[in-house]
């Protein structure tokens, strides 16, 4: 199932998981099924923002208090957890603002924050903030994707349901013509066996 049928079907609800597991891509989408109307525009905004923060946290929790184990260990060997860490220790407040909007670092940052000096009372707030922007920002950009492919959508729709007649047209021309050159064939057959002594 596609994340535009998870969306379709579950709606704000699937929105708002997809958010925190899948990020830009489940959001986005979001905002073209807002513009579509299947789902309101101010609760895709709202439940992107708010899965977005909740993930977050979790994984800022992960990183805190479950450091030790072995799969957080494995996480903490990846290049991508180092590069992350650097961007920390030079720019704190910016990295934990940002981090949600680098590529590639989304999940592994607020494990790395997590494993670092960086108070709770701190994280949360800019985590809250920074979900606020992020959510609403990706659902208004899938908005206007929305809005912009929209009449190339219909255009295209157009177009394929001329192409499917024209296609059920020739392929029914050629079942008949087919049809004709067998009964054609059977009654030559027919008349050479009759023919036969």
């Amino acid at each position: 199932m596609t994340i535009e049928m998870l969306i379709a079907k579950y709606g704000l609800f699937a929105l708002f998981v997809g958010s925190g597991l899948e990020g830009e891509m489940v959001v986005v989408t979001g905002g073209v099924l807002a513009h579509q109307g299947l789902v309101p525009l101010w609760g895709a905004m709202l439940v992107s923002a708010m899965g977005s923060c909740l993930a977050d946290q979790l994984w800022f929790f992960i990183g805190r208090y479950f450091r030790h184990y072995r799969w957080v260990q494995t996480m903490m060997e990846r290049a991508a957890f180092a590069r992350a860490k650097g961007l920390l220790e030079r720019y704190p407040v910016a990295f934990i603002f940002g981090f949600r909007f680098i590529y590639g670092l989304r999940t592994i940052s607020p494990i790395a924050i997590g494993a670092t000096h960086v108070e709770t009372r701190k994280f949360v707030p800019i985590n809250i903030v920074a979900a606020a922007v992020w959510g609403p920002m990706f659902t208004l950009l899938g908005y206007a994707f929305g809005r912009a492919i929209d009449p190339l959508l219909h255009r295209l729709q157009e177009s394929m349901t001329s192409a499917i007649l024209v296609a059920g047209g020739v392929a029914s021309l050629a079942l008949g013509a087919l049809w004709l050159v067998r009964r054609h064939r059977a009654k030559a057959a027919a008349e050479t066996a009759s023919d036969t002594p």
